[in-house]
């Protein structure tokens, strides 16, 4: 089962750098996709259009128009698709969509999920840990049993120093902040979640999933690693290959992101 997650910044813009042809020739099972910025008929147009009109489709799209969306896209039909999360606050904002697939270990639940950059001290970074707060609690409640579940999208959250070019810089900023850093903890040691890009590629600094557009932060490599796979230990374990996939040169970006890949030794029904 190949897993690629891509914050793409806008489907339509992705699709005219050449996004959805990069995406089509990954030999994926599952894509999962953040910050769609498109209504669901949108989406499945720019899709059908870019060659993935036969990839089943689940998405949630933003409240707000031009904001947010998730998606997960499959090969197989789910048994099960939802975008809730949890609190109601969060119903149709675009940052939640799960779908569960057959596989020959069981079911496997994949998470597509956006969390917000978040402000410092304001009320946009409290949303942001309400939003954390109810991650945590659907992660612990799907990995009960030894279930099979992976978290895949954008945190907007750098981990450690590891995960972020200049973190001397951010001390204090929404994205490097120790709050936010306690979530993930709390995931990987409450809740046995591993962050699979990190375990296999081992300690960084980098590889990053995100440069601005502006300057020259893609050529200095002033990134921040914000795009994970978080696994459920049962299928971590089963994790073989991970990489991020780092545009060859500026001129050949289709996002500011960078999609990040997994191979996990499971079969998909």
């Amino acid at each position: 089962m190949r897993i690629v997650t891509a914050n793409v910044n806008g489907i339509r813009a992705a699709a005219r750098r050449g996004g959805l042809d990069w995406l089509a020739r990954q030999d994926a099972d599952v894509i999962a996709l953040q910050e769609v910025r498109a209504s669901d008929e949108q989406l499945l147009k720019v899709l059908a259009d870019g060659g993935l009109g036969e990839w089943h489709v689940s998405a949630a799209e933003g409240r707000a128009k031009g904001h947010a969306g998730v998606a997960v896209l499959t090969r197989r039909q789910p048994t099960r698709v939802s975008s809730d999360v949890g609190p109601v606050e969060f119903t149709d904002v675009g940052r939640w969509i799960e779908v569960e697939l057959p596989s020959d270990h069981g079911t496997v639940t994949v998470i597509s999920t956006y969390v917000h950059t978040g402000e410092a001290e304001t009320p946009k970074q409290d949303e942001k840990f309400r939003f954390l707060d109810a991650v945590g609690e659907r992660l612990a409640s799907l990995a009960e049993n030894g279930g099979y579940a992976v978290l895949t999208g954008d945190l907007n959250i750098c981990h450690s120093a590891d995960d972020l070019k200049n973190w001397k810089g951010n001390v204090g900023k929404a994205g490097f902040l120790p709050e936010e850093q306690a979530h993930l903890d709390r995931w990987i040691g409450d809740h046995e979640y591993v962050d699979v890009q990190r375990a296999l590629h081992g300690p960084g600094p980098g590889p990053y999933t995100w440069w601005s557009w502006r300057g020259k932060a893609f050529d200095n490599d002033a990134g921040w690693r914000i795009d994970y796979q978080f696994a459920s230990r049962a299928l971590a374990e089963r994790a073989t290959r991970a990489d991020v996939g780092r545009a060859a040169a500026y001129a050949e970006r289709w996002s500011d992101h960078a999609p990040v890949t997994v191979d996990y030794d499971v079969t998909l029904d």
